[in-house]
C-alpha cells in the first residue's frame, strides 16, 4: 500500500513538474499578453460581438502560435539561456527537455495554431500568424546575437498578434485594414520603450551572452533613454488616431492620451537619472499601458 502511495506521488510529481516545463517553454506569461492583445484587437473589429466559444478559439490558436516561437526561440538560444541567470533554468537550457522534445512541440503546435485560425476564422489570419512564427522564430532570434537592429525586426512579429486579431474579426466579410494597421502601428511604437527598459535591468546578463540589444554598442547610455523617449513621443499621435477613424470615443482617446504622457514622463525620467530602477518603471509602465490602452479602447469601442 505503502509502495503503491509512494509511486502514485512521484507520478504526480513528474506531471506536474512537466506540466510547469512545457509553461515555461511558451513563455506563458509573455505568450498570454501577446494572446490579450489579438483577443482584443479581434473584438475591436467592427461588427464583432463577444462570443465565448470564438474568443476561446481565437486565444487557443493565438497561445499555439506563441508557444510554438517561443519553443523554436528556447531551442535556437539553448546554449546561450545556460549562461544567463534569469534563463538557466528554462527547459532545454537546463537540460530537462531535450531540443527533439521542443521542437517536435513546437511543430505541433505552431501547424495546429494556424490551422484553428485558418478553419475558424480565415486564411488571412492564418498567414499573418505564420509569417509572425517565422520572423519571431527565424529573423529576430538569431539576429539578437548580430546586431542591434533585432530590436527593430522583432517589432514586427510583436505587433502582428493585434493585425491577427483584427483581422480574424472579418471572418466572414471583406477586411478592412485601416483599423488593425493603427493597432499595429500601436503596438509597434510600444514595443521600443518596453524591450530598451528591460535590456537596460538585464543589460549585464545579455551582455555574457552576446546579445547585442541596446541602441549604442556601450550599453545603457543617454543615446539609448534618448531613443526610448522618441518612440514614446511617436506613440502620442498615433494613439489619437482610433478616435479619428472612429474606431472609439472621445472617453477612450483622453486616457490614451495620458497613458502616451505617463510613458513619455517615464521615459524623460530615465534620461535624466539614467538608472537601473528608471528603467525598471518604463518596462513595468510598459506593461500596465498596454492593458489599459486596449481594454480603454474596447470600452469605448463604436460599431
Amino acid at each position: 500500500m505503502q509502495e503503491n502511495t509512494t509511486i502514485s506521488n512521484s507520478t504526480s510529481f513528474t506531471l506536474t513538474s512537466k506540466v510547469k516545463d512545457y509553461f515555461q517553454l511558451i513563455k506563458f506569461t509573455l505568450s498570454f499578453m501577446v494572446v490579450f492583445s489579438t483577443v482584443v484587437s479581434y473584438l475591436l473589429a467592427p461588427n464583432v460581438r463577444f462570443d465565448l466559444l470564438q474568443v476561446l478559439l481565437l486565444f487557443a490558436g493565438g497561445m499555439l502560435i506563441t508557444g510554438s516561437a517561443n519553443a523554436i526561440n528556447q531551442v535556437l538560444e539553448k546554449n546561450t539561456d545556460a549562461l544567463m541567470k534569469r534563463t538557466a533554468r528554462r527547459p532545454v537550457a537546463s537540460g530537462r527537455m531535450s531540443v527533439t522534445e521542443a521542437t517536435v512541440f513546437a511543430v505541433i503546435a505552431g501547424a495546429l495554431g494556424v490551422f484553428i485560425m485558418w478553419y475558424w476564422f480565415n486564411m488571412e489570419s492564418a498567414l499573418i500568424g505564420l509569417l509572425s512564427l517565422f520572423l519571431y522564430g527565424f529573423i529576430y532570434t538569431p539576429l539578437k546575437k548580430i546586431n542591434s537592429i533585432a530590436v527593430l525586426v522583432g517589432a514586427f512579429p510583436g505587433a502582428l498578434p493585434c493585425l491577427i486579431g483584427w483581422v480574424a474579426g472579418f471572418y466572414d466579410t471583406p477586411i478592412v485594414w485601416t483599423g488593425g494597421l493603427i493597432l499595429f502601428g500601436i503596438q509597434f511604437l510600444w514595443q521600443f520603450p518596453h524591450f530598451w527598459a528591460i535590456a537596460w535591468v538585464a543589460h549585464k546578463d545579455y551582455t555574457a551572452a552576446g546579445f547585442k540589444l541596446l541602441p549604442s554598442d556601450k550599453g545603457p547610455t543617454k543615446f539609448t533613454a534618448l531613443q526610448t523617449i522618441m518612440y514614446s513621443a511617436m506613440m502620442i499621435p498615433v494613439g489619437v488616431l482610433p478616435y479619428y477613424f472612429n474606431m472609439s470615443g472621445i472617453v477612450s482617446m483622453w486616457i490614451v492620451l495620458a497613458c502616451n504622457l505617463a510613458m513619455l514622463l517615464l521615459s524623460i525620467r530615465l534620461y535624466i537619472k539614467m538608472d537601473v530602477g528608471s528603467a525598471r518603471r518604463v518596462m513595468f509602465g510598459s506593461y500596465f499601458y498596454l492593458m489599459i490602452v486596449l481594454l480603454s479602447l474596447y470600452a469605448n469601442k463604436i460599431g
